[in-house]
């Protein structure tokens, strides 16, 4: 059962305050020997919330809005131990699980200044990454980091700073990119020219970039 106040200025007792059993960061607050409601032992802690204490409905308003902070807090939390999020992935996935667009905004702003969320050393590594393992040109990645909500400038400064960092072309890519494509037996040299060509250009390489790789494989 659930104790009920209608009076926001009415002032309760605390008669208890439990953990949960399954949950130690949580704990369950009792008012008259009724439960009332369940908070993050931090928010509890920070309140300075204790059993006898007396406290109003207002009150314990403001501690369930903290404690759906806290909520949205150790969600993010738990998302960012399995990979890096760049602050609109990392919006986007709270939203879908329910947050307020407010407790959002508030929860990424403070992982973004904590450095916790960080577009632009999610973008160097996510373009470190591409060109050690999958090597793609600037205008692919550029898309790819927009799509995960890197901003043109982060992308393009990211891009730039790996590509100088690993000493290494668009050119050079390219190469490497194409070591995956072969030329069908029988095929035709136009239909050839076309197939790379698309290849590459999907792999988001330039024009010239892909007309010297054709003119290296003599296409």
């Amino acid at each position: 059962m659930t104790v009920m106040i209608d009076d926001p200025a009415a002032t309760i007792r605390i008669s208890a305050i439990e953990p949960q059993k399954h949950h130690l960061e949580r704990v369950n607050v009792y008012v008259d020997g009724e439960f009332y409601v369940a908070l993050a032992h931090e928010v509890v802690m920070r309140a300075g919330l204790r059993r006898g204490d007396e406290i109003t409905q207002a009150r314990l308003d403001e501690l369930e809005a903290e404690d759906l902070f806290w909520k949205a807090r150790d969600s993010s939390l738990n998302l960012l131990s399995f990979r890096a999020r760049t602050a609109t992935e990392l919006a986007r996935r709270l939203r879908d699980k329910g947050f307020p667009e407010d407790v959002v905004e508030r929860c990424v702003a403070e992982l973004v200044e904590r450095g916790l969320v960080d577009d632009s050393a999610f973008a160097e590594t996510f373009v470190r990454d591409r060109v050690r393992l999958r090597p793609s040109g600037a205008r692919r990645l550029a898309q790819e980091l927009r799509v995960k909500g890197v901003d043109a400038d982060t992308a393009s400064e990211a891009i730039e700073e790996v590509l100088r960092a690993e000493d290494v072309s668009e050119l050079e890519l390219a190469r490497v990119a194409v070591r995956k494509w072969a030329r069908r037996s029988g095929e035709g040299q136009d239909r050839a020219r076309r197939r790379l060509y698309g290849f590459l250009s999907r792999r988001g390489f330039g024009g010239d970039t892909v007309r010297q790789v054709m003119e290296e494989l003599d296409l």
